[in-house]
């Protein structure tokens, strides 16, 4: 494992992570995603202010930058290497660039599909279990951050039930403590009872 391709890795994933698909799409349809709406750049904001196709769109940029941003883990680390801990730490990494983007004056959003991307390449069948109940969870209740933060959750100790080690799980651990702090307000208005739901 050669440490200058870690951190090419890591300074490549924190660049990957800091772009922001919501204020792109958003200004692709002359609309600033930061002043409509709840203010935040992600998917469900998108959703709501310009409609599903362009969230599709912010979704899929997000998850797949995840996606990304873990296997330059992967890579770092070199055949015949354990890989899970740096995959895990450049997955986080990229999570952290979502949230505090360079490109957008650190002002980012929550960090859910970018982490939903890490855990679909870390293992991908804990990235489908937890991408459906998701999806169930929004169906049904239709509160966006309650999905979220359930798909959050629910990945580290599917991944412990996968047979991952404490390093990995702690990095994952902390990218998804990452994503519930930036859910600190969704979290006071779901116990306020004032939550929006998705349309």
């Amino acid at each position: 494992m050669n440490p200058w391709y870690v951190a090419l890795a890591v300074v490549a994933a924190y660049l990957l992570g800091s772009i922001d698909f919501a204020v792109l799409v958003s200004r692709m349809k002359g609309v600033d995603i930061l002043a409509e709406g709840s203010g935040n750049p992600g998917t469900a904001n998108v959703a709501r202010t310009l409609g599903r196709g362009p969230a599709a769109m912010v979704l899929a940029g997000d998850v797949i930058k995840g996606v990304l941003a873990a296997s330059m883990g992967t890579v770092a680390a070199g055949p015949g290497a354990p890989v899970d801990w740096l995959a895990a730490l450049t997955g986080l990494v990229a999570v952290v660039g979502h949230c505090f983007p360079v490109w957008h004056r650190f002002r980012g959003g929550k960090g859910v599909a970018t982490y939903e991307g890490m855990i679909l390449w870390l293992n991908p069948l804990v990235g489908l279990i937890v991408a459906v109940v998701y999806l169930l969870i929004v169906l049904i209740a239709k509160v966006s951050s309650i999905a979220s933060l359930s798909l959050v959750v629910l990945a580290v100790p599917l991944l412990w039930w996968q047979g991952w080690e404490v390093g990995g799980l702690g990095l994952v651990g902390l990218a998804a403590l990452l994503v519930i702090v930036r859910h600190r307000s969704n979290i006071r208005s779901l116990l306020q009872g004032e939550e929006r739901k998705m349309v």
